[in-house]
């Protein structure tokens, strides 16, 4: 066989197509589903992989989701061999086979050039309900995967094109809200993009041509990878991050403990050591959690690095099976994908020491609810996930303030806020307020990022209110002497004057009309001294309301007049140089 010569522009031609179909693929679903869940926060991923499930390209518009396909696309290659045909779809979320959550549920579809498999279309969305015991998929009180929802291994939806009507009406048989039979369509047509843009490039280019040019962008993405790992000092560092309250025990604790060794081009992340799964529904899986691993480390490397398999094979994942992070069979797993932000903390603490001025400060830790109940307005169920509410701040870096409102670190300002006037349009609720928090970005040279206040006036019948994150015991973490940021909070606020602070893995049941609900998602943590900020931006951002005339003395050593807005530059001055002193 004629051996193909690699032409690198068109490496880099076919490395870019790649990238826009699976963009294209996002942009399909965004405008075609229902759920403000994918339309408007855009919770999902689309990618393509190759014949044997290897990573081609993705579109992470949630991180956290970014490396949850290419798993399972290896999985269904081997669980259905040589049964795979032209015209398929195969459904799946099944945690136990690679899945990462029950709610996102993936669609496969096979490519295929004449009779040969040449590629995966896939896509991954967190749907409005999955089945379980409680409307939306979120059970606080779960202790097994069945108590959370239907279970869906690989199954054909569709096989050699014709649709399976049997398994298609079981499957949404199970699942409350007609929305997601509608948005899997959507995924479905989302796969169908990808397929034509991989058999356009395969038509355009010869099977053989891409595949060898394929191959050599896979290692020379990984050269890549493997010249980052170099960058860090050879060693061994260990960091360890602590959880609250695992649902079921208060005053519980959890600990994600990771060992990171770099050797010359590989790194690797050994949890041995995690604290064991919990009897409750705070537990991970191997995959969100290597997602999770995968994510963090890629904040600190080249951002510009094409995304494939090359990317991850110099990065080696254990993960001990029975940990909170990759809980065994048949354990509640819904909380999961939630477990990334300590998962991150205890990496940054690892890597902070040696490679400082690529680890930020640490980010507010997620905090989110769901609502679920009756639209008296349209006679019809509803699920709510208030993204608008969970979004704190980020930690800052060296050189640059941390984002304000830009969302748990699993999700790295991918999951986009809701609009206001469409919240009010999906939901029986009306909204109160939502602005940010004056001084819950955490001090320092660079500030961390602001919290949020979110406010709404509940409506609805037979409404539930479903808690999940943490945040309420420990704030972000400052780094290299920047100081924390804020802690989390949602509280019911009664029509009888009652005021219930919730838990952060709660379910509250039958919440009258009329109630104020109210959220405060923290800032993340400052980085460096915060005497060293500069004195006309901590000026600016009194008069702009970002931090308060305290904050701009007690942290900052900043003193402004609270009228004027200028400052004494001879008091500041001597505070500054007696508190460095």
């Amino acid at each position: 066989m004629k051996k193909i010569g690699i032409d690198k522009i068109l490496v880099s031609i076919l490395q870019r197509r790649v990238k826009s179909i699976t963009e294209e693929m996002s942009i399909a679903l965004t405008m075609t589903t229902r759920s403000p869940i994918l339309c408007e926060a855009k919770d999902f991923v689309t990618g393509l992989y190759d014949a044997q499930g290897k990573m081609l390209e993705q579109t992470e518009n949630l991180p956290i989701l970014a490396f949850s396909l290419g798993p399972v696309c290896e999985y269904i290659v081997n669980y259905f061999g040589d049964e795979i045909y032209p015209g398929d779809v195969i459904f799946h979320n099944d945690v136990f086979s690679m899945g990462n959550q029950n709610n996102d549920v993936a669609v496969y579809k096979p490519i295929f050039y004449g009779d040969q498999l040449v590629g995966w279309a896939a896509c991954k969305g967190h749907q409005a309900d999955i089945g379980g015991a409680v409307q939306g998929g979120y059970n606080p009180q779960a202790t097994e995967v069945w108590q959370e929802a239907l279970r869906i291994p690989p199954v054909k939806v569709y096989e050699k094109g014709r649709m399976r009507k049997d398994v298609w009406d079981l499957i949404f048989a199970n699942i409350r809200l007609k929305m997601v039979e509608e948005d899997m369509r959507a995924q479905i047509g989302s796969c169908v993009v990808g397929e034509r843009g991989i058999l356009a490039l395969v038509e355009k280019y010869e099977l053989n041509v891409f595949t060898a040019h394929k191959e050599y962008l896979f290692d020379s993405t990984e050269k890549m990878m493997r010249a980052e790992i170099r960058t860090i000092p050879k060693g061994v560092y260990s960091g360890e991050a602590t959880g609250y309250y695992d649902g079921r025990h208060p005053g519980s604790k959890y600990t994600v403990r990771v060992k990171i060794t770099v050797e010359d081009e590989d790194i690797t992340f050994d949890y041995t050591g995690t604290d064991p799964q919990t009897k409750g529904f705070v537990n991970g899986t191997y995959t969100s959690s290597a997602s999770a691993t995968l994510l963090t480390f890629l904040q600190m490397v080249n951002p510009d690095m094409p995304h494939n398999d090359g990317m991850v094979r110099p990065v080696n994942i254990i993960i001990p099976e029975g940990t909170v992070l990759n809980a065994a069979f048949p354990a509640a797993t819904t909380y999961g994908n939630h477990l990334c932000p300590i998962n991150a903390d205890a990496i940054m603490r690892a890597l902070g020491p040696v490679i400082p001025d690529r680890v930020t400060a640490e980010w507010n830790e997620l905090l989110c609810s769901l609502t679920t109940g009756l639209d008296p307005r349209k006679n019809e169920p509803f699920v709510d996930i208030c993204f608008m509410g969970l979004k704190g701040g980020s930690g800052a870096i060296k050189g640059t303030d941390g984002y304000d409102h830009i969302g748990m670190i699993d999700a790295s300002g991918g999951v986009l806020d809701q609009d206001y006037e469409m919240f009010e349009l999906q939901t029986p609720h009306l909204i109160v307020q939502h602005e940010y928090i004056p001084d819950s970005g955490g001090p320092g040279k660079w500030r961390g990022g602001l919290g949020v206040v979110t406010e709404f006036k509940l409506g609805g019948e037979r409404v539930k209110l479903i808690t999940f994150g943490e945040g309420d015991v420990e704030p972000p973490f400052g780094a290299q002497g920047g100081k924390p940021g804020t802690l989390n909070k949602i509280e019911l606020k009664y029509p009888d004057g009652r005021v219930y602070r919730t838990t952060t893995k709660d379910l509250v049941e039958d919440v009258p009309a009329e109630t104020i609900y109210y959220q405060e998602a923290g800032g993340g943590g400052g980085y460096g001294d915060p005497k060293e900020r500069s004195i006309d931006l901590v000026r600016k951002e009194v008069r702009n309301g970002i931090i308060s005339v305290e904050s701009a003395k007690e942290d900052y050593g900043v003193v402004i007049d609270s009228k004027t807005f200028t400052v004494d530059t001879k008091v500041t001055k001597a505070l500054r140089k007696g508190e460095r002193s």
